[in-house]
């Protein structure tokens, strides 16, 4: 067991697992968007829960790489890292991914600032393409989904956590678990606590 493997995920697995290889992989993309149509407009629509106590559009602002979680909150989840990996997602908006050294576990989470759809969005238009998907307790206050995109045959390793912070901005977590441990921990359950982590801290910004 590496020392360095994360406190809460090793309480859960015994160590983190990966997708594939030491690199880590690729987290879950960001939910593709498509604007709605006209009669669609209004926010939320295609089943998506309306988000009843709102976040201000301005927590998602600056680099999710300093501002998503704290020191002590990436320690606890992936142990050591290597540095974090900025990325400007042009249909989306700001996105950091982190990496275990050791375990090729990573870690991605997703500020979308530039659809404005929501979980409007993630319910129409990513929901028809997953292969688990489930509506969350509310993270922090607000609603959430985790779902994952595998094909029949593949390894059940990772999975992305939308929480909808208004009805027109939403934040995502996408963590894939250590090698080794395939089938031996729930990912959708682990990513949860991940976006509560960044929920509570987006609230704390917010001061609420």
């Amino acid at each position: 067991m590496n020392r360095r493997s994360p406190a809460w995920l090793l309480v859960a697995v015994g160590t983190l697992v990966t997708a594939a290889g030491c690199s880590g992989g690729n987290a879950p993309s960001p939910p593709v968007s498509s604007a709605p149509s006209p009669a669609a407009a209004s926010l939320p629509y295609g089943g998506a829960p309306k988000v009843d106590r709102p976040l201000p559009s301005s927590v998602l602002s600056g680099d999710p790489c300093h501002n998503a979680l704290t020191a002590e909150q990436l320690k606890e989840i992936l142990g050591a890292t290597d540095p974090p990996k900025p990325e400007n997602i042009p249909a989306t908006g700001p996105s950091c991914r982190w990496n275990h050294p050791d375990s090729g576990a990573g870690l991605n989470i997703f500020y979308d600032i530039r659809t404005r759809q929501g979980l409007s969005s993630v319910y129409q238009n990513t929901k028809p393409k997953t292969t688990t998907w489930r509506q969350l307790p509310l993270v922090q206050g607000f609603p959430a989904v985790a779902f994952s995109i595998h094909p029949v045959s593949g390894v059940d390793d990772s999975c992305e956590v939308s929480v909808g912070i208004a009805d027109d901005y939403t934040f995502d977590a996408a963590l894939t678990l250590g090698r080794g441990k395939e089938g031996k921990a729930d990912p959708c359950e682990l990513t949860a606590k991940v976006a509560d982590m960044v929920a509570g801290n987006l609230r704390q910004r917010a001061g609420s």
